[in-house]
């Protein structure tokens, strides 16, 4: 389309909304862990609505796109983490290969499900976390410790696999899990951040390779991950991650778990709407 003022006009709501959850999506990685992606999916969909995509291929790109912008943000979260000691670099070894196994299966999934499906998954899951994160005391434990054994590999697995269905970093359910684990919740959003990279590298290439003939359904895209969002929001999340993990330093226990719990609530009834409309 040739540039003029009017598709410039046109076009600045969703340049605003892309460039926005960059921003938002770097302090909420680096604050909660979470890979930004909780923010961007939803914004993405929308921008992507607007742009006239199919619906049950908006979530697939949205998803994917998101996906590919946690990789630079995971990067620049989890190293501003690192340096403050937050990083239990032993545990991210021995669940970092499990995670990748799950997250590239839960790419190839989410590739064959529809955008109602999709919705319903992302929508559910935000809730249920926020649910825990809001309602079941800080104190409540399911064990004294992470586990080590070898059926603990499950854990990673289910992590990575549902994180990669719903375009976020392993953040969203990694804190949660690793709370009621017993883990230091600063350790368990110091951790999480660092999850982000294995969950989002294998779920990329496995969008992309699965959305390849979908492309045209969104110009600009190579499969399912639209170049021109990820160029727009990457910049930006990864800029503003290292000062959401110095926030994150500076608050308390219950300031996190409550900020967490009360986004993923807005979040996941708003994806949960989207599902009923599809």
């Amino acid at each position: 389309m040739p540039f003029s003022i009017d598709a410039l006009v046109d076009y600045a709501p969703i340049l605003f909304c892309m460039l926005a959850s960059g921003v938002i999506g770097g302090l909420m990685a680096g604050l909660l862990g979470v890979g930004g992606g909780i923010v961007i999916v939803p914004v993405l969909d929308f921008a992507f609505a607007m742009l006239g995509v199919p619906p049950e291929l908006r979530l697939q790109f949205a998803v994917a796109t998101s996906l590919a912008t946690i990789i630079p943000t995971s990067i620049s979260s989890a190293r501003s983490h690192h340096a403050n000691g937050a990083v239990d670099v032993p545990l991210f070894k021995r669940w970092s290969g499990g995670m990748l196994i799950g997250s590239t299966a839960g790419a190839l999934i989410a590739s064959t499900v529809s955008g109602q499906g999709m919705a319903l998954v992302f929508g559910a899951v935000a809730l249920l976390v926020a649910a825990k994160m809001l309602l079941i005391p800080e104190a409540v434990r399911i064990a004294s410790a992470v586990p080590t054994g070898p059926a603990s590999h499950l854990i990673p697995f289910g992590i990575g696999g549902i994180s990669s269905m719903m375009g976020i970093g392993g953040g969203t359910l990694g804190v949660p899990t690793l709370t009621l684990l017993n883990h230091p919740v600063h350790r368990a959003v110091g951790t999480s951040a660092t999850f982000g990279l294995v969950v989002s590298i294998p779920a990329t290439i496995a969008y992309v390779m699965a959305g390849w003939d979908h492309a045209g359904a969104l110009p600009g895209s190579v499969g399912y991950v639209n170049v021109v969002g990820f160029l727009l929001i990457a910049p930006l999340t990864t800029y503003f991650a290292p000062y959401g993990a110095r926030l994150a330093h500076r608050l308390s226990r219950q300031q996190l778990s409550r900020a967490f719990g009360g986004f993923l609530l807005l979040v996941g009834g708003r994806m949960l709407y989207n599902a009923s409309v599809l």
